[in-house]
């Protein structure tokens, strides 16, 4: 057990998916696996792990923000030794080519700040992707029906955003959309030699206001789970 997680030794897969609410990690559970135990409920922060085709999956919440997740992913990888993390998540859309319900395939993450930048200093660190990992999610979003799109997507540390010459600047730069925790994810996943990769499901629009119910957000993303699991365990 650690600080946050009270999951025993052997509790916790190689594979872990990482939703920001621990309520959809109880749906991606109870809808995706088998055998499925409950790990982990140390301050509501539920994980689940089972098995998905006779393969041991854990999925975990990590919270809201890159700050929340940072202790999560820390102590997955430090104390339960997690080789694969992908974060499941739900991001606002910021291209106009990027709908309601598009899956987006994060290859980059952009941040203004994150948790490890007092570790870099000076240095503005690039986040990426592990390459098997995005090759293996954008072969299998390919033979499904989902819209997708593979690109850069920018890690806020704020919800309530007031910067709109930012939001503006971004777009322009061809970033697809926005959320709140990869590019913390995908720093600690190269600081430490693991597999990570953020598959997300635009649940509004910051160009067009268009947005899912806090319901349909929830119960909705099946597509984005069927290819994080695909993902994972594909050869």
């Amino acid at each position: 057990m650690t600080v946050h997680i009270g999951a025993q030794p052997g509790d916790i897969a190689d594979i872990v998916l990482l939703p920001g609410d621990p309520y959809r990690a109880k749906w991606a559970a109870g809808t995706f696996l088998t055998d499925v135990r409950l790990v982990n409920k140390v301050r509501g922060m539920l994980g689940f792990t089972g098995l998905w085709n006779g393969k041991r999956v854990t999925i975990q919440g990590s919270g809201m923000g890159m700050p929340s997740l940072s202790i999560y992913v820390n102590e997955l990888i430090r104390d339960y030794d997690a080789k694969t993390l992908i974060r499941i998540g739900s991001c606002g859309g910021m291209q106009e080519n990027v709908g309601i319900r598009d899956v987006i395939i994060a290859m980059t993450a952009s941040s203004v700040n994150t948790p490890s930048r007092t570790v870099f200093r000076e240095l503005n660190f690039a986040p990426c992707a592990d390459w098997q990992l995005l090759q293996n999610a954008v072969v299998v979003a390919g033979q499904k029906s989902t819209k997708f799109h593979v690109g850069g997507i920018y890690s806020s540390d704020v919800f309530y955003d007031e910067r709109p010459d930012l939001n503006a600047e971004m777009t322009r730069h061809g970033i697809l959309g926005v959320e709140m925790e990869a590019a913390e994810l995908y720093t600690l996943a190269a600081r430490y030699g693991r597999r990570a990769l953020a598959i997300l499901t635009v649940s509004d629009h910051l160009g067009t206001g268009a947005a899912l119910s806090s319901e349909a957000r929830e119960h909705s993303f099946s597509d984005m789970m069927e290819i994080a699991l695909e993902t994972a365990f594909a050869a």
